[in-house]
């Protein structure tokens, strides 16, 4: 991680008045007190932290990721399985010396890096309490898990702070994008998000089956092709890397809103899978992970029993 000085702090919190941290620039004043469209104000609200074992295993490696989950999101999709966090706003507001503590905590319990969950409503607040950390000696890599609604403006501010990239690509289709997570230009904005994120980390390095540096991308199956898998796994083949890595994710299930919506109001299939993985394999993206389906549509991840439980939760 490069030298996280006062003025670059300084830099990024003029993103949050007016707000203009992501791609929906809502404009207010947030260090004023007023809240953004993601409902997030000046004080980074966390929900919890802990040593994950339920994430992708060259994350995990032996001893976990170093996992903090931020409270808020930019996106409002009407599925999301951590919607008590990301919607309802369960969690607590928290100084930058006790974000950076969290660091450090995690740092001492051995994990192999420090994983910020839903990170982009709270960019200034981590680059802050990033540089706190720095001064009291963590030296872990850093994962930037997001939504993939990014600004490639306040991604190009991150280069050589964020080690690790790991967004999710939703959808290949604004209308659906709009319908379902209230923005109609996702398909507009995380293809150069995804570029941008690829042109400053590379594909994912891993040594000693723990990753240290590059982009790992997760992509969520949807009932009845939802998330045009097909033209996702199109874009990463032709405009990143034929080495990118790939998470394909069978867990969707009906949660939030989502009975409100019949055609999402259901499980994915083992055939809607397959063929998603067909597709994946078509294109020969090889570097990446699979999951399959019990008669249930249970996601089940061999690799990863050591805490299925959590993977389930999220």
């Amino acid at each position: 991680m490069k030298k996280i000085t006062k003025d670059l702090v300084k830099k990024f919190y003029e993103l949050l008045t007016p707000c203009k941290v992501c791609p929906r620039e809502c404009g207010v004043d947030r260090l004023s007190g007023e809240l953004g469209s993601c409902n997030a104000g000046a004080d980074v609200e966390v929900s919890s932290y802990h040593q994950h074992f339920g994430e992708e295993p060259p994350l995990v490696g032996r001893h976990g990721s170093g996992t903090i989950f931020l409270t808020h999101c930019n996106l409002h999709c009407v599925f999301c399985q951590n919607y008590e966090i990301s919607q309802l706003g369960m969690g607590r507001k928290t100084t930058i010396e006790d974000l950076a503590e969290m660091m450090l905590r995690l740092q001492e319990r051995g994990c192999h890096n420090i994983n910020f969950v839903t990170p982009t409503p709270w960019v200034p607040q981590i680059v802050a309490a990033l540089a706190v950390a720095q001064d009291k000696g963590l030296d872990l890599p850093i994962v930037y898990n997001c939504g993939g609604y990014e600004s490639v403006q306040t991604l190009r501010m991150l280069e050589g702070i964020v080690d690790i990239y790991m967004p999710d690509i939703k959808y290949a289709d604004n209308v659906l994008a709009g319908k379902y997570s209230a923005v109609e230009d996702y398909w507009d904005m995380v293809r150069p998000a995804l570029i941008e994120m690829h042109r400053q980390v590379g594909d994912l390095s891993v040594e000693d089956g723990v990753a240290h540096k590059g982009l790992l991308i997760r992509h969520l199956v949807l009932p009845n092709n939802k998330a045009g898998s097909r033209e996702c796994f199109e874009f990463i083949r032709k405009n990143l890397s034929q080495r990118t890595v790939v998470n394909v994710m069978a867990q969707y299930y009906p949660t939030h809103k989502a009975e409100q919506y019949p055609d999402m109001n259901r499980r994915i299939t083992t055939q809607e899978y397959r063929e998603a993985i067909g597709e994946l394999n078509r294109l020969g993206l090889d570097e990446g992970f699979r999951q399959t389906i019990d008669t249930i549509f249970r996601a089940i991840v061999p690799e990863w029993t050591d805490d299925l439980k959590d993977i389930e939760s999220k």
